[in-house]
């Protein structure tokens, strides 16, 4: 991949001995970031992770509830990092409820009040553990989510690919239209349904015009299948938005939010399933890898009141026909079989080997461009051992 800390002199300096930590905006991360390279950087960080050169975990939730019985404090974490240089942990700081809306019912989130967020990531060195930088997540986020989508596509489905259906019309349904056109660029017609008419139509127009394709806004959702090569569900709905009946053969699908699990009549479905991995089991434990995509602790002062348990984030959707991103890159397998199959694809828990390498790509850009503030490293450091 190329990605390393730079060297000394590779940083500009207020003086003579003082380090510079860069903070680094949304704004900046959209000006420095393309799809191709967030693809990229995430495909070689993979690579990594097969080789043992990387290592990263499943995201830890920790839950406190609010005094509003119906609004969660959670404070997320993942991190990872590689011997080619970077280590890198994304903190996120929520409010979080579910509400109705337009007869859908989504997970809501914020920080301080509604439209406001907190998520950061803090870049390390890995040489010296010196703070690189500090990056809003907003922008990293939805690139992220979008190159691996655009990953599993890239393998999974059939090359000629030309629609796509899409159930969601917001940042997410426009970084993964980006991967999209990026590792398929003979998409030629988009189908598209969202609750909110405005929305969807406004998306409408903005892809046509960005890509040249035909564009076709639905009224109702179930037409996105008709005739689709990708179905794509990227929505913040708590429950699946997916219809797997409506699937025709030969159709890769993603699928985002929906408690990130298809429906079950998706998952009875698919032909060929691509997990690029799990995330290594702790040192010295000596059951398997958890296939969890992420752990919740949280605090319960109410033990009397017989709370449900919370059911376990979902891993793996199916053990048959399921390939890892390891049995691609050694060979063993080639993705679809034939061009019939219903293809699927995901991540797995692998969200801590993402930041380090997308965060790194752009930190590596703002150094060379001259973007981001500086603040002292020195803020930092102190004199007494940790």
């Amino acid at each position: 991949m190329g990605l390393r800390p730079p060297i000394v002199g590779d940083r500009p300096a207020l003086g003579k001995h003082t380090r510079m930590t860069l903070i680094i905006n949304n704004k900046e991360v959209a000006q420095l970031l393309t799809m191709g390279m967030a693809i990229e950087a995430l495909e070689g960080a993979y690579a990594q992770l097969v080789r043992g050169e990387a290592v990263c975990r499943p995201r830890i939730d920790i839950d406190i509830p609010t005094r509003d019985p119906a609004r969660l404090y959670r404070w997320g974490t993942m991190e990872g990092g590689s011997t080619s240089g970077y280590f890198a942990i994304r903190m996120k700081s929520d409010i979080v409820y579910e509400q109705e809306y337009n007869g859908v019912r989504t997970r809501e989130k914020y920080c301080t009040r509604p439209g406001l967020y907190c998520g950061l990531v803090l870049l390390t060195d890995v040489q010296t553990g010196e703070p690189l930088a500090f990056l809003n997540d907003g922008v990293l986020q939805q690139m992220r989510v979008g190159a691996d989508s655009g990953i599993g596509v890239k393998y999974m489905a059939r090359e000629d690919a030309a629609t796509v259906g899409m159930l969601g019309s917001g940042g997410m349904a426009r970084t993964h239209m980006a991967a999209f056109m990026h590792v398929r660029p003979g998409i030629r017609r988009l189908q598209v349904f969202s609750p909110t008419r405005a929305n969807r139509e406004a998306f409408g127009r903005e892809m046509a015009a960005l890509y040249g394709i035909e564009v076709e806004v639905l009224e109702r959702p179930q037409d996105i299948y008709r005739g689709a090569d990708i179905v794509a569900a990227v929505t913040d709905s708590s429950k699946p938005v997916l219809n797997g009946e409506l699937l025709e053969k030969g159709t890769h699908v993603v699928n985002i939010g929906g408690s990130g699990r298809p429906d079950e009549a998706t998952i009875a479905r698919i032909d060929a399933y691509l997990r690029f991995g799990n995330a290594t089991a702790p040192e010295g434990f000596d059951g398997p890898a958890t296939e969890d995509e992420h752990i919740t602790y949280a605090a319960k002062p109410d033990r009397s009141g017989g709370q449900a348990k919370k059911p376990r984030a979902h891993g793996a959707i199916t053990a048959a026909n399921m390939m890892t991103f390891e049995d691609i890159v050694n060979g063993k397998r080639s993705g679809r079989a034939s061009p019939g199959q219903i293809s699927y694809s995901e991540r797995g828990n692998l969200q801590g080997n993402q930041f380090w390498a997308v965060a790194g790509k752009v930190y590596e850009l703002a150094r060379q461009q001259g973007l981001g503030r500086e603040i002292p490293t020195e803020w930092f450091l102190q004199d007494i051992r940790n």
